[in-house]
């Protein structure tokens, strides 16, 4: 392996760690990148580390501006309502395709995994920690078949969307939302695109509305 694939491999897993701590909040929303002090937590030097940020700016987490420098990405309530908006519709159009393309066994698999959400509801009395609603999305979404809204959303999208799940916890009660992809496996299972898209509409609209007022009284109250 050469130098520059050896570095590249690193940039790769370097994105990847750095991706990872900024969606779980490690490394808040609109905090400044300091080069010198990740590069010192990593054990990395300067260039595998701008090679990483790069990365992650194409994905949109990491944002740069003249005089400023880069920070990691903090969306406006604006903002977040317009990156679900594009969301719903996409999603929507998803669940229309899946009801005549998923497989009997991608099906298997989506229902597989809402019992295994359920029995983690109910084995853990309450803690909904564990909840995270985006491998089932992604199901749908390549239960699709169309590569080009596959790319569009796994991109893009789900990166900034992680991001403000894990740091405006909405305090929505998990088996509220199960029930709610119960319903839309239902219709995709029965071939009823239209009544699918539209409760994955309904069903992403209520999470925008959840996460964007957490956002906005986080932000009401940085600024009190």
């Amino acid at each position: 392996m050469s130098n520059s694939q050896r570095q590249l491999t690193l940039a790769d897993q370097l994105a990847h760690k750095l991706q990872v701590a900024i969606v779980q909040g490690e490394i808040s929303a609109g905090s400044k990148i300091n080069e010198q002090e990740l590069a010192a937590r990593y054990g990395v030097s300067r260039g595998p580390l701008r090679e990483a940020l790069q990365k992650l700016e194409r994905r949109r987490l990491v944002v740069k501006a003249p005089h400023i420098g880069a920070r990691v990405a903090q969306l406006t309530p604006e903002e977040l309502g317009d990156l679900y908006q594009v969301r719903a519709e996409l999603e929507a159009m998803a669940c229309r395709l899946a009801a005549s393309r998923i497989s009997a066994s991608q099906l298997a698999q989506l229902q597989l995994l809402l019992k295994r959400q359920e029995k983690v509801f109910t084995d853990q009395s309450g803690d909904y920690a564990l909840f995270d609603d985006i491998d089932f999305h992604l199901g749908i979404i390549h239960a699709s078949g169309n590569q080009t809204l596959i790319h569009t959303l796994t991109d893009d999208l789900y990166h900034l969307l992680q991001m403000y799940r894990n740091q405006c916890s909405s305090g929505r009660r998990p088996m509220e939302a199960l029930a709610q992809h119960r319903r839309i496996l239902d219709a995709i299972a029965d071939g009823d695109g239209e009544l699918a898209a539209l409760l994955m509409r309904r069903h992403i609209e209520s999470g925008r509305a959840n996460t964007e007022r957490v956002l906005r009284n986080q932000m009401e109250e940085i600024s009190g």
